[in-house]
């Protein structure tokens, strides 16, 4: 079901644990009545642009000794499982589909989060996952996830 955008929508304004809860759950994005159905039309159009940015379904994706399954949503590395985040994983599967590409801090946060850059836009939310990925991933591997100053961050592989 990953491959489905879900948009989440509230008959009644919910705080904001709520709309966190609905995001961390899975969903792409949240809105909240009243909305216009401009503002509805929008945020499909994101949500099924986030989802086509991806290069279809495959059961796994690779690089060197590192392999992800994605149906499993397991990461190993030279044989051996490494424990990531739901997000971490989500993170280092969109670094591997974009080889050498700049990835801006909104970009990722649209595509890996979720978020949308108008409302939210902190750079400490992925500079923490990359940290945390990176020790994670540790040696050689780690050191192909550079950060490109005031742009975001490139997997050099």
């Amino acid at each position: 079901l990953r491959g489905i955008p879900v948009i989440l929508m509230s008959g009644v304004h919910k705080g904001e644990p709520d709309q966190t809860e609905g995001l961390d759950q899975g969903a792409d994005d949240y809105l909240g009545k009243p909305f216009s159905t401009g503002l509805l039309a929008a945020k499909i159009r994101a949500v099924l642009r986030r989802h086509a940015a991806f290069d279809g379904p495959r059961a796994k994706v690779k690089y060197h000794d590192l392999e992800l399954d994605l149906e499993a949503r397991t990461a190993s590395l030279k044989g051996r499982l490494v424990d990531l985040t739901r997000k971490e994983f989500d993170l280092l599967e969109t670094f591997l589909r974009k080889p050498r590409r700049i990835l801006g801090v909104p970009y990722l946060l649209e595509t890996v989060w979720g978020y949308d850059p108008a409302d939210y836009n902190d750079p400490h939310t992925v500079g923490v996952h990359v940290s945390s990925l990176r020790k994670k991933l540790g040696g050689a591997l780690a050191d192909k996830i550079v950060g490109v100053r005031g742009l975001g961050y490139r997997f050099d592989g």
